[in-house]
This record gives C-alpha cells, sequence and structure tokens, in this order.
C-alpha cells in the first residue's frame, strides 16, 4: 500500500466516504445504513455545515476526519470540533490517520480557529495513542455531560 496523504472532500467521494462512514457508525454499535450516511454527508457538504478530509492511498479512500465550526464563549473565538475520524482496518498503522489529524490542524489554523477539540470512546487506546503522539493533550480539567431527547435510545 502506498503511503496514505489527506485532502478535502467534496461531493465526488460520496459513494467511497459513504461506504467508510457506514462502517464507522458501525464501530459504535448503528447499524448499517448505507443511503442513510451517504444522504447525511451529502447535507453536511452540501450545506458547508463541516469539513471532511479523506485520506488516500494510491486512488482508494481509506479513511476520514469531520470538523464542525464551533465556537470558544470564554477565549470569545472560533474552534473546530473533530467529531468524526476512522481509517478502515485493514490500512490502519500506516500514516492515514496522522495525515488527517495534520490536515485538519492545517484546516484549523489557516480559519483562525482557538483550539481543536475531539473526544474518543475511554476504551479506544489506539485511538489515544495517536491522538497524543499528535500533539493532542487529554483534557483533566472538565467532565463531559450529555442529554438524550426524551424517547431517544442509544448514546452516540
Amino acid at each position: 500500500m502506498t503511503k496514505p496523504h489527506a485532502r478535502r472532500a467534496g461531493l465526488d467521494d460520496l459513494d467511497a466516504l459513504g461506504h467508510l462512514y457506514d462502517a464507522y457508525r458501525q464501530f459504535y454499535g448503528m447499524p448499517s445504513e448505507p443511503d442513510a450516511t451517504r444522504a447525511y454527508l451529502k447535507a453536511r457538504l452540501t450545506n458547508e455545515e463541516s469539513v471532511v478530509f479523506v485520506a488516500e492511498a494510491g486512488s482508494r479512500v481509506i479513511g476520514f476526519c469531520q470538523l464542525y465550526p464551533s465556537f470558544c464563549s470564554v477565549f470569545m473565538g472560533p474552534i473546530f470540533v473533530l467529531y468524526d475520524m476512522f481509517v478502515a482496518s485493514e490500512a490502519r498503522q500506516r500514516g492515514a490517520g496522522a495525515s488527517l489529524l495534520a490536515s485538519a490542524a492545517q484546516h484549523a489554523d489557516r480559519h483562525g480557529a482557538l483550539r481543536m477539540d475531539l473526544k474518543t470512546a475511554r476504551n479506544n487506546e489506539a485511538a489515544q495513542s495517536l491522538y497524543e503522539a499528535n500533539g493532542w493533550v487529554r483534557n483533566e480539567m472538565f467532565y463531559e455531560y450529555n442529554r438524550m431527547p426524551s424517547g431517544a435510545s442509544g448514546h452516540p
């Protein structure tokens, strides 16, 4: 496999990206919904509500990350939330994740972000190692809370 490189995704990437996004959701225990994942990504890209980067090895898309713009009220400026990141299992440990993180950081820097935030499962030690090796620091100051609307099930 050739060394992976990352680039910003566009609508032309929807088929490959949709497949990976569906696998990502399944990793978190969600059912396979290829049409719904493709539609979700298409809406985010079309409406410019998120920024998606894909990692490629040769001409094959092997991973992605998705950033959502937000703001920090305390420092009164823009931030990015790296909410989704996934590399196909057969393509891991080859630099795709690091390439995606670098592209995301460059994008955030170009857009004047004060910081980037992300969260990962406590048992996802492989991802934690990748993040820490690429300069991310675990937040020990704040607890995270979520509230699901009544009637909703599961936890994303």
